[in-house]
């Protein structure tokens, strides 16, 4: 981490500190924590909706007619089956199939895309496209994530919400990872369908104008303000990972549980697509798997699992539930203890802990 000095801070940070908010430092950025508690904050987002400010990850709009041929060489998902106002989650990966980042990418239209990744690795995401651009490629790569704000606004509560404040119609008709631009306070805005606390949802990015005022609107009108720490805790409750903890460039996405967002088949070509096919073709040595606690105490990132006495693997994730009302966590380990069913032990500061491996994800919210 840098000095003070060199981080960065979000366009609503002042309305945050005017709000209370516990700030940390993620990512390069310092960024709200918590407001009126993390638990508080999970709760409202699995039962009403909740607002968070997401303006530290990173939004990349790739533009003109090799816009697709470009991204079509850098992701693991093949964009070419996108349709217009769709979106996809998609990795990013080295000539090793090491994962560089997982990530989501939208078409708004003919030759024109909109990437969205973690914080800590938007300028690396933006350094490995770029270098994919040939000789003779109209392309245009436009970085927005120091002009706009991203926020995420998630919860069973959330489509109605937010159809009060921005017109029904626009939010009624947005498929499941469908997205569209439109108007905001005289500035285009973008809104996604998509989020990542595994409740229904949706992400804009807009001015830091419009921004600021969507905010204050809506926790205006009883929304509740999240910060990073329900965020954290409700994507581990989904089973969804975390880059730089559950995944990064020593895992690949078969023992991440990712295959599903790998096109190996055709001619498409890819960066490491030759890597994947020898690794899909030698098959994993370990799994991600999700680990529930069956007893008090609480699992974290570090923790040792154990296979009677021996250590098996380490704990990526881990944490409380408040809606299992347990520990949870996720960790790689040998296939063969990879079924569900298998018991295994956390090593939690010198005391076991018993846990078993259990199906993903922990939480699924009702249909």
């Amino acid at each position: 981490m840098g000095d003070e000095k060199d981080l960065r801070k979000s366009p609503l940070e002042n309305l945050h500190r005017r709000m209370g908010a516990r700030m940390t430092v993620f990512a390069g950025w310092e960024m709200p924590l918590q407001f009126k508690g993390i638990v508080e904050e999970h709760r409202a987002v699995r039962w009403a909706a909740g607002i968070f400010d997401v303006s530290h990850l990173g939004r990349l709009f790739v533009t003109g007619p090799d816009a697709e041929s470009l991204l079509r060489r850098a992701f693991t998902f093949d964009v070419a089956r996108l349709g217009h106002g769709r979106g996809h989650y998609a990795l990013l990966c080295r000539e090793d199939g090491g994962i560089i980042d997982d990530l989501f990418v939208f078409r708004l239209e003919e030759g024109r895309y909109l990437v969205a990744g973690n914080a800590a690795n938007a300028d690396r995401d933006r350094d490995q496209i770029a270098r994919l651009v040939e000789a003779g490629m109209t392309v245009r790569l436009d970085d927005r994530q120091a002009q706009t704000v991203m926020l995420a606004v998630q919860g069973p509560q959330a489509r109605g919400r937010l159809s009060e404040a921005l017109g029904r119609d626009l939010i009624e008709r947005l498929p499941r990872r469908g997205c569209t631009e439109f108007e905001l306070l005289g500035t285009k805005a973008f809104v996604s369908r998509s989020g990542y606390t595994g409740e229904d949802g949706f992400e804009l990015i807009t001015s830091v104008t419009a921004g600021r005022a969507l905010w204050e609107g809506l926790v205006a009108g009883g929304m509740q303000p999240c910060g990073l720490g329900a965020r954290d805790t409700l994507r581990l409750e989904a089973a969804l990972l975390l880059h730089g903890a559950d995944i990064d460039t020593s895992t690949d996405p078969f023992e991440a549980g990712l295959e599903w967002v790998v096109d190996l088949g055709g001619d498409r070509w890819f960066v490491g697509k030759e890597a994947l096919l020898r690794r899909r073709e030698r098959g994993p040595e370990r799994r991600l798997v999700c680990l529930r606690a069956a007893t008090g105490g609480i699992m974290r990132a570090g923790h040792a699992i154990l296979r009677d006495s021996e250590v098996v693997g380490a704990l990526t994730s881990g944490g409380f539930s408040p809606t299992l009302g347990v520990s949870i966590g996720m960790g790689y380990v040998p296939v063969a203890l990879s079924e569900e069913g298998t018991r295994l032990d956390v090593d939690v500061r010198g005391k076991r802990l018993a846990a078993e491996v259990v199906g993903r994800p922990f939480y699924r919210r009702p249909q």
